[in-house]
């Protein structure tokens, strides 16, 4: 069976000696509509005993399927953008409705977008699809009724932003997880089995949470403890585990560890030489140091583009492995709609021909070269037209398979996505859940494709 795991720079499993893990939406899966629903929810309640807004927000319901990871909100204009590796926008909403071609034009007279500025706030963590779906929603709200007298745009998506961090530090989201674990966590035998095996072959694996210790307890105790031996736990299969790491900062912020005591979550100071054992805080160079590892030594796997995998990469050259749960539906669309790709690329060579002739014709008509064959300058804009008409059909068909609002998660038209550009910038290897890696051996050799440039392709 192919490997599941997907390469962007090779990658010798043999030479690394401490995995590290983030928990949730890596080593804890997630049902993740459930949980989005949960968000939206938390986030529309904060909004309205917190911001002051009013009641009549409590009747916006959630839709999973609006929003696609890795879009960016425009906080000034109220819109929603999907961009290509170069930032160009590509795909453009207004609240919950799509920006036509020509309003577009006249709103965004450049079309790329500098990412640095404080108008534009990049929405790729796995909170992407409440967050991105109640901005919209309000937007539209505050269009469609002015009596309510809501904030401009800037003010609503930060505090939809500010409402969503509060429901993770004042514990409202994890205390509604605590009470139905089976609604939002997905148990995974085999991924247990998979950590066993590489364990047995002497890798070393590490949890490193922003999670509290009495949370990271309560998911590892439901989803690891019970498919272990009996007498065993989660303690014994980790190395360290790290909670409440506050990553990125965890990556080049110098905080003191603390020693956590597993039995009663209790805290004591730590100056000591790390040990295994679980802690909380902490920072990456201690680690390093106290292990006598380099960042070659280290692989880190992690769902956030930003927190898990950019500031780590840059700051302290650990090897990286993101997880991203759409692949694994992006990839069966794709398999879907490889048949039309195909008649698209028939098409289109069938086409060119044509334009080429075509071209010719009207520059020597411009440059009054030769007499002009008139008709036939009719004949070849009309073929053009009719196989442009069938292309343009074919395409709506294949668009039709993937999210009906923005298309490809890892594409923008025939180019990478934004998101798909930072990840296969950042992450050395990528894959949909945390088993496909434990799935394979830990000697594995991933080997990166070469990938040719544009004057390579015959």
């Amino acid at each position: 069976m192919p490997s599941k795991v997907y390469v962007n720079r090779t990658l010798n499993l043999k030479r690394i000696k401490y995995i590290g893990l983030d928990m949730d939406h890596t080593l804890i899966r997630y049902n993740t509509e459930n949980f989005e629903r949960l968000s939206h929810t938390k986030i529309i309640e904060k909004l309205i005993t917190k911001k002051g807004y009013p009641e009549v927000i409590k009747k916006l319901q959630f839709d999973f399927h609006f929003a696609l990871r890795g879009l960016v909100v425009d906080r000034k204009k109220g819109n929603l953008l999907k961009l290509n590796r170069y930032t160009a926008i590509r795909n453009s909403f207004h609240g919950l409705k799509p920006l036509d071609f020509k309003t577009h034009q006249k709103v965004y007279k450049s079309t790329y977008i500098d990412l640095s500025k404080s108008d534009y706030l990049a929405i790729d963590t796995s909170f992407s699809y409440s967050l991105a779906y109640a901005f919209s929603q309000l937007v539209d709200l505050k269009d469609s009724d002015p009596s309510l007298n809501l904030p401009d745009y800037a003010q609503l998506s930060d505090d939809v932003l500010d409402a969503l961090d509060e429901a993770h530090r004042d514990g409202s989201l994890k205390d509604e997880v605590r009470k139905n674990l089976a609604h939002y966590i997905v148990k995974d035998a085999e991924l247990v089995k998979g950590l066993k095996k590489f364990k047995q072959h002497g890798k070393k694996i590490f949890v490193l949470t922003n999670s509290d210790f009495s949370y990271s307890k309560l998911l590892l105790d439901y989803a690891i403890n019970p498919f272990l031996d009996e007498g065993e736990s989660w303690i014994d299969l980790f190395e360290l585990i790290i909670t409440f790491a506050q990553k990125p900062k965890f990556f080049y912020e110098n905080t003191k560890f603390l020693k956590v005591n597993p039995d009663d979550g209790t805290m004591t100071n730590f100056d000591e030489k790390l040990v295994p054992g679980v802690y909380q805080g902490g920072t990456a160079r201690k680690f390093t140091e106290d292990l006598g590892l380099d960042g070659d030594d280290i692989l880190y796997v992690g769902d956030h583009i930003y927190g898990d995998i950019l500031r780590l990469k840059k700051e302290c050259n650990w090897r990286t492995a993101m997880i991203i749960e759409e692949l694994e539906e992006e990839i069966r669309q794709n398999q879907l709609a490889e048949p039309i790709m195909q008649e698209i690329d028939t098409l289109m060579k069938r086409k060119e021909p044509y334009e080429d002739e075509l071209t010719d014709l009207m520059t020597k008509r411009i440059e009054k070269d030769a007499t002009i064959d008139e008709k036939r300058i009719s004949e070849l804009q009309e073929l053009i037209t009719n196989i442009d008409t069938q292309i343009s059909q074919l395409i709506k068909k294949q668009q039709a398979l993937y999210n009906p609002n923005w298309g490809q998660l890892m594409r923008a038209g025939n180019e990478e996505s934004y998101f798909a550009y930072q990840m296969e910038r950042y992450a050395c290897v990528y894959m949909s859940k945390i088993s496909d890696l434990f799935d394979l051996s830990p000697r594995t050799y991933f080997r990166a494709p070469r990938r040719p440039l544009s004057h390579e392709v015959i």
